[in-house]
Parts: structure tokens; C-alpha cells; sequence
């Protein structure tokens, strides 16, 4: 008996794993890239999910609170697929070092709110505590772009 005859043919799973690595990377490097991915596209996923969230930490000189936290979701759903695969990881890179600076001053506003008092969902001094680690995973999602 063979080899190739004593092996299955491959799965799902299997055809996903061979998409999203990338043999030329360093292993631990190539981890570091799907859980930003994964984390691109969970947050992306919760915009729809929990909107009302969202459009309350939009800041209010912004005229579409709705269509900002529906385009963000789009836009941070599409930068993670796009640096989950290895072809796409240099615009998918582009995109969420984008999306990020772009929702800034979302964070900004929510950090304003809790100071004033206002229901933004977390206490004032996590909603400051989060601006700076915005700058990490700006820097993490312009690795990507090389």
C-alpha cells in the first residue's frame, strides 16, 4: 500500500489551514498575524451585533453615527479576511492601520463621555486606558503592510 493511497483526501479544515499559513513565515509570527485577524474580524462582527454601542461612542460632531459603525464593522471585517490570507496581508495591513486611526476618535469621545458621566458601557478610567494600546495595534497592523 502507498502513501498517497492511505491517506484522506483533504478536508475543510484542511484547505483553510493551507490558505491562511504562510510556509515562509516564522511560525510564531504567522500566529501573531491570524490572532490579529481574528480579533479584526470579531470586532468587526460586533458592530452589527451590538451597534447601539457603537453609534453611542461615535463622536457627535460625526452627522451618520449609524452608517460609521456599519462602514467600520465592513471595514474591519475586511481587513482581517484580507490579513488572514498571505496573498492579501500587505493591503489587508493597509486597511486596518486605517480603520484603526479612523475609529480613533471614536475611543477619544468614549473616554470624554465617561469622564462626564455618561453610560459608554465601561467605566472612565478603562475608556482612557485604551487609547494608548490603540498605538500597538496600529504599529502591529502596519507590520503587515512589509
Amino acid at each position: 500500500m502507498s502513501d498517497t493511497a492511505a491517506r484522506p483526501a483533504p478536508g475543510p479544515l484542511d484547505r483553510w489551514r493551507a490558505a491562511v499559513s504562510d510556509p515562509d513565515a516564522d511560525p510564531v509570527l504567522d500566529r501573531s498575524r491570524l490572532r490579529f485577524a481574528a480579533m479584526m474580524v470579531a470586532v468587526g462582527v460586533a458592530h452589527f451585533v451590538a451597534p447601539r454601542f457603537f453609534e453611542r461612542i461615535v463622536p457627535r460632531w460625526f452627522p451618520w453615527p449609524r452608517q460609521a459603525v456599519v462602514w467600520s464593522g465592513v471595514a474591519e471585517i475586511a481587513s482581517g479576511v484580507l490579513v488572514a490570507v498571505p496573498s492579501t496581508r500587505r493591503i489587508g495591513g493597509y486597511l486596518a492601520t486605517a480603520t484603526i486611526v479612523a475609529v480613533y476618535p471614536a475611543n477619544i469621545q468614549m473616554a470624554v463621555d465617561a469622564t462626564q458621566g455618561r453610560d459608554v458601557g465601561v467605566p472612565a478610567w478603562a475608556a482612557w486606558r485604551r487609547l494608548p494600546m490603540q498605538f500597538p495595534m496600529i504599529r502591529q497592523a502596519w507590520r503587515f503592510t512589509r
